[in-house]
């Protein structure tokens, strides 16, 4: 993992400068004002699992994901401060070992600010009642910044090691063909420790379908209030639809409602409007004469309401504005982010990271159908940890709307497998 700290005057600049030097899967662990500007600590492949392993015990006191990487952002802060005193105290070295005179500096190791592995500074017997205490004090630093050394390497990337055996071997690869990341795929994969492949197959699918966690309740019987969140063409508006037509054969259009905070795009409301009047169903819009609060109000007397946003990115206008309506509401909003099948494993985690701040109950798993393998949203759901509600595998609405089963989807990413080898066998023949 890459992590960074930027400064700028202001928010869009300090976001401009995480565009242009870490790209668009940068994710934002923190964000705060400091004199003269905004601090920002951005991060590459950042993995969940992996950070609390490296902070230990003090990951207990990180509740929700928000916290683990803000966490993540000040230990971040803390080592580079350590290793700027570290320099600072080299720099000190040098300088009253210059003040000795040229002889002692020529028989002395030379210490480089910017290198962090230390030799043994070395002195002729002639200087060695001048050095004493210089060596003590520079085995002292040694010690210190070797320390500091371990911890600057639990940032980086651990090491990917290769499976034990053989068939743990053959097992990760097929797991990876399956759609999961190198990591999951090897933790699976050593937890079989002997026996056939295919044993231990079966095992790892088992495994898998059981920390892939399932909403266990119906939103169209149970009712609430529920918000859709996500990136612009994830199959937030399009998966209301479908959950409105359901719910409005199954007990019709008088306990239904629509919302949507989308007032930044032009004509964003259109589709909803679309399925409402279809429906018979109101569709309300939160804008500056009406806040979302006010309109949930109004709204009490429905069975169910569904919220459409905005599909904003963190560096959008009304962002943190849309997020915030939505986890600081009295009404109890459950929140699920919406993700598509087809997008790649760090997307569906920057995302994830985008939207945390919405207090996220769950997500809904969009575009099915379009994927050539599902282990990647199954990976990300079971490291993410969050429920998976519903998914959708095509267009028809609300056909296409599937309540979400831990087995059956881990069934159906086996069977998606075995179409794509048998497409592979069909073109390597031909």
């Amino acid at each position: 993992m890459k992590v960074k700290r930027f400064f700028a005057q202001s928010m869009a600049e300090a976001l401009k400068q995480v565009r242009e030097q870490m790209g668009p899967d940068a994710v934002i662990l923190s964000n705060r004002r400091v004199d003269g500007g905004v601090e920002i600590v951005t991060a590459l492949d950042y993995d969940e699992n992996m950070a609390r392993q490296r902070l230990g015990d003090k990951a207990r006191e990180a509740t929700n994901g928000s916290r683990l990487a803000e966490m993540q952002a000040e230990q971040h802060r803390h080592l580079e401060e350590e290793l700027g005193r570290s320099r600072d105290r080299i720099r000190e070295v040098r300088e009253k070992r210059a003040s000795i005179g040229a002889g002692y500096a020529n028989n002395t190791a030379f210490i480089e600010d910017s290198a962090l592995d230390l030799e043994p500074a070395t002195a002729d017997s002639d200087y060695a009642p001048a050095s004493a205490g210089y060596s003590d004090e520079l085995a002292q630093m040694r010690a210190e910044i070797s320390s500091l050394r371990d911890l600057m390497g639990a940032r980086g990337q651990e090491p990917k090691k290769p499976a034990a055996n053989a068939v743990q071997q053959r097992l990760s690869e097929r797991l990876q063909e399956f759609g999961l990341g190198f990591d999951l795929a090897n933790s699976l994969s050593r937890r079989h420790n002997g026996g056939r492949l295919e044993e231990g197959w079966k095992q790892s699918l088992k495994m898998l379908a059981t920390g892939v966690k399932t909403s266990r309740t119906e939103w169209l019987d149970q009712g609430g209030v529920y918000a859709l969140v996500g990136p612009t063409g994830s199959g937030k508006t399009t998966t209301i639809g479908k959950l409105a037509a359901r719910h409005v054969l199954r007990h019709g259009a008088d306990s239904l409602a629509l919302v949507t905070t989308d007032r930044y795009r032009v004509a964003a409301h259109e589709q909803l409007f679309v399925f409402g009047r279809i429906l018979n169903v109101p569709v309300r819009v939160v804008d500056e004469s009406h806040s979302l609060d006010d309109i949930l109000d109004e709204l009490s007397d429905r069975h169910l309401v569904l919220i459409d946003t905005a599909g904003l990115t963190s560096s959008d206008k009304g962002y943190e504005q849309q997020l915030s309506e939505l986890a600081r509401s009295h009404h109890r909003i459950r929140t699920h982010l919406v993700v598509s099948a087809t997008s790649q494993p760090r997307i569906m985690k920057s995302v994830w990271h985008c939207y945390k701040m919405a207090n996220l109950a769950g997500c809904v798993m969009t575009k099915i159908d379009e994927a050539l393998t599902l282990g990647e949203s199954l990976g990300f759901v079971m490291e993410s940890g969050l429920p998976v509600a519903y998914y959708t595998d095509g267009q028809k609405i609300p056909e296409d709307l599937h309540h979400a089963e831990a087995v059956p989807l881990v069934r159906l990413a086996v069977e998606r497998l075995k179409t794509l080898q048998q497409q592979r066998a069909v073109a390597e023949g031909a």
